[in-house]
């Protein structure tokens, strides 16, 4: 009798992208544009990160964490309202004002915890 032989799965170590942002709206929900495709998921959790001294007119949702809503390749729109906030600018600064993922909703990931191989005998 041969051997069995599992077939090899490559691990695909998760490298979050950082974007940088382009714009930030002053609206409620907040939508925001980058300067490139995100690639991000709906349900995604992300952290703005937009350095002193200037905060790019936006210092309350530095370090903030908010689940995103995907509009388009490059906008998406988080649950908070900036109506009140200054408008975002990035004069005055050579700094860059980014978004990185911090961590995934659960409802995203049920795909993780299906099986790759088929059961034995057959069937879904």
């Amino acid at each position: 009798m041969g051997s069995i032989v599992a077939p090899t799965i490559p691990l695909i170590p998760f490298t979050p992208q950082a974007r940088v942002i382009a714009n930030i709206t002053n609206a409620n929900p907040a939508v925001v544009t980058t300067s490139d495709p995100h690639g991000y998921l709906s349900l995604l959790l992300i952290r703005f990160f937009l350095p002193a001294p200037t905060y790019f007119g936006m210092q309350a949702l530095n370090s903030q964490v908010y689940q995103i809503t995907v509009l388009s390749p490059t906008t998406f729109s988080v649950p908070v309202d900036t109506s009140k906030l200054d408008a975002f600018t990035t004069a005055g600064t050579e700094q860059v004002p980014q978004t990185t993922p911090t961590a995934e909703n659960a409802f995203i990931l049920y795909q993780a915890e299906r099986n790759a191989l088929p059961p034995i005998g057959g069937g879904i």
